[in-house]
């Protein structure tokens, strides 16, 4: 599939969802129809107890769409099988002009990596990963090839992300 992908990584508390808001906002703002991919814990959920689409999945529904006049949503139950890959959930979404990933820190898109002085785990993701292609701090970062930018510059991370995946020239 040839889809723009671009990825945000990171430690645990280091500033992937904040980046990924203020980048999409940003994108958004330029022009860009952006769809995300957020990468979360086994044990997440987006529906509550007593819902009409809880209640269809506790009955066994291995997919529940909820449809409105406002958005549409479908969750499917894994029910004993492999989460699917990146790329699988990549085919099911719908055309877009970038999609931005937030997470999968494993797999083999390019990527920014964040890191924050409060971060969980500070360990450098880019000394093992060549897919990560910037990184964004909020802290000086020694000894490395790669283009740093400010944790908060969104502009220029913006600026970046169109240069590298062919949104402009």
């Amino acid at each position: 599939m040839n889809r723009r992908v671009f990825g945000i990584t990171g430690w645990k508390n280091s500033g992937k969802t904040t980046l990924t808001e203020k980048l999409v906002t940003e994108l958004v703002r330029r022009g860009w129809k952006v769809s995300t991919i957020k990468h979360a814990h086994h044990d997440f959920d987006i529906d509550r107890p007593g819902a009409d689409s809880f209640r269809h999945r506790q009955a066994g529904a291995t997919e529940v769409a909820i449809v409105s006049g406002n958005r549409w949503a479908l969750m499917h139950e894994l029910r004993g099988e492999d989460e699917p890959t990146l790329e699988t959930i990549l085919s099911r979404l719908a055309p877009s002009d970038i999609v931005v990933v937030e997470g999968y820190k494993r797999e083999a898109h390019r990527k920014i990596e964040t890191r924050r002085m409060d971060a969980k785990d500070r360990t450098p993701l880019s000394a093992s990963d060549p897919n990560i292609v910037a990184i964004a701090s909020d802290f000086a970062v020694e000894d490395n090839d790669l283009p740093v930018f400010d944790l908060d510059d969104t502009k220029s991370i913006a600026d970046f992300v169109e240069r590298t995946t062919g949104l402009v020239a």
